[in-house]
């Protein structure tokens, strides 16, 4: 049997219907659709499904998300033209078997005895020999050798000018053609499988149920029946998020629209939640502890749910998904870091939201996470020679790299828990939001110990950290009282004047007053108080070292600018070191010592203070408390053409490994009459694949049956 890319060809008055026929059932037309279902596969794989729109249009831009939305390419496993390009490759496939079946099934029974002796010289493998046995001996002699070596075997007399001649047929490895029909029924079992598991059924209710998404907000109890698929609905898979302590019996099946609640024939109510760890801080095992009630009989099924191991109920099976936040409750302390603000409090519950406000302007707090483990990468955290120190590089290099990520990969790792960490958006009334994530604990980062204020504009940017150095009582409080000097011109000022007499001799008025307007002058560009000009195309500078850097670039010429800058940054160091003793002694603490640790302090906390102008909110919040709960993600799922799928694979295992491995060989063996008691044989074999092992099998049947030595 040849394969041919031809369809079916059907006898019909119609030219239209035959032409349709015969493409639908040609390979040509079948592979062309699995081209485009491996295409549309790709693109499912790279672009992430069912997310957010808004994460869509950061990623691709407004234009290019509506065009991709519009081709449904975020949702392509359940497209209306993915799901129709399944269908047919269904009827292409099965017209295919169709088609080739019954010439199968006539060749798989064929001996094709009737083969001329001409027709046999024309093989590949042929070869010639005299017998010295008549023709029906020779043939009995080789259809019983052929048949002790496994061939199934036909003899055929025919009646020539010379006398009667014998012709030996035999074939093996026929089951080569049950590999093809096994694997092209794989294929529409596997699509039968996937159309009836997939959002077909559920499609097909919208169509014609009028069911439709439901897209606004409140109790899922109060949701119209119109945008609910009933309990017997006979496929569907969603999603049913249960915090620990309750019961839900409705799952989610989000559409691109909105979303389809799907009524369970019973409820799921979770009793314990659990999580274990590796050392890289990725979950080793989570697993539900539920309890199953069944609305119809009021069976309680108590059972346990983990990663591969499902519970089953009533033909739905239910999955462990992933986990959440089930709620948990967070109590927050506002820390000033930019602008005017005052210290607050505010507590709240993951997924709430709080409205914040200083009369002018109006944020919504909106609590979006909370992780009680973080394990991070301290590997040679000390290796390397720091690049805080102001007076050892350069001053505007130091503003470009400062707002990095507080994780510093490297080759060793030291992993370690910092703690706590807690995620939130701050969102202005024309509705533009700014993620956060900041940690609870201080960490140690480059011999110091730090907080970490993380910010993005977008999810798809990673996080940069504005790391606040830890005072000597491991608080934020010592940088949020520099801070708030800073910006106090009276407390400027006083630190100025101690700043001057520490630093000049009693007697010396002249040099005290130099010294008291270059402090004065530094300092005021550091807190923002004296405006400077940014370089044309750059954004305005709020303050900071970066404003110390901009007035040495406009006034002091660049052959001087590397003592002047060392020289003013000293003066800088010291005033902003009085400034803090300043803020100390207003709190009623007693002075800080000069020491290598307090050095360190004040080293981190001018970059710091330097970044700090630069952080998109006037506060951020630091998590002061907090009561977990959790809640268990499970996948609920009814799926009829699971058993499909899994004889369509068992069916495209055994039709590719019969195809791959087991040849088919036919064998002809021609013997004609040539003299008393001898004969002349005519040999040749065929085989579907060209291969050593059917040069070699050649070579011993040659031998073995023609007596010729190989």
């Amino acid at each position: 049997m040849t394969v041919s890319t031809q369809g079916l060809q059907i006898r019909t008055g119609s030219r239209f219907a035959s032409q349709l026929v015969e493409l639908l059932s040609s390979m040509r037309f079948a592979i062309s659709l699995l081209t485009v279902i491996c295409i549309a596969s790709v693109i499912g794989t790279v672009v992430k499904q069912h997310e957010p729109l808004n994460n869509y249009v950061n990623q691709f831009g407004p234009f290019w998300s509506d065009v991709f939305g519009s081709a449904r390419l975020f949702t392509v496993y359940s497209a209306w033209w993915f799901l129709l390009i399944l269908a047919f490759l269904v009827v292409s496939t099965s017209l295919c078997i169709a088609r080739n079946t019954p010439k199968i099934l006539v060749d798989f029974k064929a001996f094709k005895e009737n083969i001329r002796e001409q027709s046999l010289k024309a093989f590949p493998h042929r070869a010639e020999g005299a017998l010295p046995e008549t023709p029906e001996s020779a043939a009995n002699r080789i259809g019983q050798t052929l048949l002790g070596s496994g061939w199934k075997v036909k003899l055929q007399s025919r009646e020539g000018a010379g006398g009667t001649g014998w012709m030996v047929a035999a074939k093996a490895g026929s089951a080569n053609k049950i590999g093809y029909l096994a694997a092209h029924s794989a294929i529409v079992l596997v699509c039968l499988g996937g159309l009836l598991d997939g959002d077909l059924v559920v499609r097909a209710q919208m169509w014609f149920n009028g069911k439709t998404p439901f897209t606004g907000g409140g109790l899922i109890a109060d949701v119209a029946p119109q945008h609910r698929l009933s309990p017997s609905n006979p496929t569907f898979r969603g999603n049913l998020l249960v915090t620990e302590g309750t019961t839900a019996g409705t799952a989610i099946l989000a559409q691109s629209d909105g979303v389809l609640l799907q009524d369970l024939p019973f409820s799921v109510e979770l009793k314990k939640f659990i999580v274990e760890y590796y050392d890289t801080g990725m979950p080793r095992l989570f697993a539900s502890d539920i309890v199953i009630h069944d609305h119809e009989t009021g069976e309680k099924k108590a059972t346990r749910v983990e990663v591969n191991h499902p519970a089953s109920h009533r033909g739905i099976n239910i999955y462990q998904s992933s986990f959440d936040d089930g709620g948990s409750r967070v109590n927050l302390q506002a820390v000033p870091i930019n602008g005017p603000a005052k210290a607050f409090e505010v507590s709240g519950v993951i997924g709430g939201t709080s409205a914040l406000s200083n009369g002018d302007q109006k944020l919504t707090l909106e609590y979006t996470g909370l992780r009680v483990i973080n394990v991070e990468n301290f590997a040679n955290q000390g290796g390397e020679a720091s690049g805080t120190d102001v007076r050892k590089v350069d001053l505007r290099s130091s503003i470009e790299s400062r707002l990095g990520s507080g994780h510093k990969p490297g080759a060793e790792k030291t992993l370690r828990n910092v703690g706590p960490s807690f995620s939130y958006k701050l969102r202005d009334a024309a509705g533009q939001a700014v993620e956060y994530n900041n940690y609870m604990l201080p960490m140690e980062i480059d011999g110091s110990r730090m907080f970490l204020f993380g910010m993005r504009e977008t999810p798809s940017e990673p996080f940069r950290y504005l790391r606040i150095p830890a005072d000597d009582q491991d608080s934020i409080d010592g940088f949020v009282r520099l801070r708030a000097a800073l910006l106090d011109p009276a407390l400027r000022e006083l630190a100025v004047r101690r700043y001057a007499v520490s630093a000049v001799e009693a007697g010396r008025t002249e040099l005290s007053d130099a010294l008291q307007a270059s402090a004065g002058r530094a300092i005021d560009l550091f807190a923002g108080a004296e405006a400077t000009e940014a370089p044309v195309g750059d954004p305005p500078i709020k303050g900071g070292l970066q404003a110390v850097s901009a007035f040495l670039e406009s006034n002091v010429p660049e052959a001087e600018r590397e003592r002047a800058s060392d020289v003013l940054v000293r003066i800088l160091n010291g005033t902003l070191f009085e400034l803090l003793q300043v803020s100390r002694e207003r709190a009623g603490l007693q002075p800080l010592e000069r020491s290598d640790a307090t050095q360190q302090f004040m080293t981190h906390a001018v970059m710091s203070l330097s970044d700090a102008f630069y952080y998109p909110a006037p506060m951020t919040f630091q998590l002061k408390d907090f009561e977990h709960v959790q809640a268990s993600v499970f996948q609920v799922a009814r799926a009829p053409g699971q058993s499909i799928v899994y004889l369509g694979c068992v069916l495209l295992i055994l039709g590719v490994f019969v195809m791959l491995y087991v040849r088919e060989r036919r064998v002809w063996v021609w013997l004609a009459p040539a003299g008393a008691g001898h004969s002349q044989a005519t040999m040749a074999l065929s085989s579907n694949r060209k291969t050593m092992e059917a040069d070699q099998e050649f070579e011993v049947l040659k031998s073995q049956l023609l007596k010729v030595p190989s």
